[in-house]
């Protein structure tokens, strides 16, 4: 049996927002496997146990350089460790020069962005200098570059916090700027079920098992009810799949809105700030101990 230790409880919480309690419980029925006990308490608990996954992590913003007849655009994301950075003139002023020079230039990489000349220097040597100026330490985290298939909408949401490029073939301009806001509130994680990783979907199947036979239903019926479940799931997922955020009926799904429109979404990114990436905590009382503890040492 695996020890469980209070920071693996407290991993755990931050992750699905369970009570401590059943936290611990569902560690140790996992013998301390983090993504099994996600899975026990989401048989448990329901959805509850997934809202974690989309909170924000980390400092920054994304930026995006998008030409007028929207054939070629970029969307960079940049971090750094405060939210009081992230809105500062010169930092943003990075992010947009940095993504004009994905768009320009196509570098292959973050390295080969920071190579680029930029001012009187380079990518590189003008994030070092404004690194030296605030005092804040900040980075290029990732970015892409689209030539489009047909024609590229864009969305930023959130104090820069959330962006979107999306490639619609056909259509209207505003329609295009429907589907990135639509992006931007529902953060699909695939155009369609092909995109989906195929762990996910097992994951999906596995839950609604599991929460069908806890439920007392027949055996003979489980399969149908987890191919029933996986599908919603996909429809929950999948841009083409989702219902339309602003459908008057409630009911029209981006598939069937696209088919209105004679239109079709070629692909997609969005990015949400420090999506993934553990958030820095600064915990004072624990500090003031640390440095305590050191000077008695």
């Amino acid at each position: 049996m695996a020890a469980i230790t209070a920071n693996m409880v407290k991993e755990l919480r931050e992750r699905t927002d369970a009570p401590m309690m059943e936290c611990k419980r569902a560690l140790a029925e996992a013998d301390g496997d983090m993504g099994k006990a996600e899975e026990i308490l989401r048989v448990k608990l329901g959805s509850k146990a997934s809202k974690a996954a989309t909170r924000i992590t980390a400092e920054g913003v994304v930026a995006i350089q998008r030409t007028a007849d929207g054939a070629l655009g970029s969307l960079i994301e940049i971090n750094c460790e405060t939210d009081f950075v992230a809105k500062n003139d010169d930092f943003l002023k990075l992010a947009g020069d940095c993504a004009a020079l994905v768009a320009d230039n196509n570098p292959a990489d973050v390295a080969a962005l920071s190579a680029l000349p930029l001012g009187e220097g380079t990518v590189e040597s003008t994030r070092t200098a404004l690194v030296g100026k605030i005092g804040e330490n900040m980075s290029i985290r990732r970015f892409v570059r689209i030539e489009a298939q047909g024609k590229l909408a864009s969305y930023i949401h959130g104090g820069a916090k959330i962006g979107v490029l999306v490639d619609c073939i056909g259509g209207d301009d505003q329609l295009g700027k429907d589907l990135a806001m639509h992006i931007a509130a529902t953060k699909p994680k695939a155009l369609d079920a092909t995109g989906v990783a195929a762990d996910l979907i097992e994951s999906e199947r596995r839950i609604a098992i599991e929460k069908a036979r806890e439920a007392g239903k027949p055996e003979a019926m489980i399969e149908k009810i987890a191919d029933g479940s996986v599908q919603k799931f996909l429809n929950e997922v999948t841009l083409l799949g989702q219902v339309f955020v602003k459908a008057e009926d409630g009911k029209q799904t981006i598939s069937q809105l696209l088919k209105a429109k004679g239109a079709s979404v070629a692909g997609f990114t969005l990015f949400v700030v420090g999506e993934g990436l553990a958030k820095r905590s600064n915990d004072f009382a624990a500090e003031v101990a640390a440095q305590a503890a050191a000077a008695q040492k």
